[in-house]
């Protein structure tokens, strides 16, 4: 099997197929596409050199066109797919796991003081729905949905679906079975 980039990891998710490099760039006119892969650009290129900066500008040029605030320093792993676009908040300091989705209006945050001050650390193959909320120092297990418009301020196992404001974890060994697919 031959060695895929992250971009083309995040693409694959969308189609369930392998592009090549043109491929990628007929399916950047997909505001989340396009904005993935610029991110994933300017995380390749995040050392002050001439590209880097330059990716930067670009980066930050469509963060404002399409709402999208994510940053080069989040780290991220491969397969992130966004399902919709516009107002989603990503800090800086938090970790992403392979697989996940995140839909429109989600924020993953900062808390700035209590037992939990800090930024979430989220599993493999979670899906966080509209305008879900997780803040603080807390962790997300692998495969867990966290329905739209939940709040989260604790840590959530594996294998959990949360729903709610305050959040409610309800265990479930197929939590995001349908919602989480093309897989790498």
């Amino acid at each position: 099997m031959p060695e895929y980039t992250a971009i083309q990891k995040d693409f694959y998710r969308e189609s369930g197929k392998w592009l090549s490099p043109f491929g990628i760039w007929k399916k950047c006119i997909n505001p989340n596409l396009h904005y993935l892969y610029i991110l994933r650009k300017t995380q390749k290129y995040q050392k002050k050199t001439l590209l880097g900066i330059f990716w930067k500008l670009v980066l930050r040029h469509y963060q404002i066109k399409y709402g999208f605030q994510i940053y080069p320093e989040t780290q991220i792993g491969e397969g992130l797919y966004l399902g919709h676009w516009g107002a989603l908040v990503i800090n800086p300091k938090a970790k992403i796991g392979k697989n996940c989705n995140i839909a429109q209006g989600a924020v993953i945050g900062q808390q700035n003081r209590g037992k939990n001050e800090g930024y979430p650390v989220i599993g493999d193959e979670v899906w966080i729905g509209s305008y879900a909320v997780i803040v603080g120092s807390v962790t997300i297990g692998n495969n867990v949905l966290i329905a739209p418009n939940s709040y989260v301020n604790f840590d959530v196992p594996e294998n959990s679906m949360v729903m709610g404001n305050p959040g409610k974890i309800y265990p479930a060994e197929n939590a995001t079975q349908g919602y989480i697919n093309n897989t790498i």
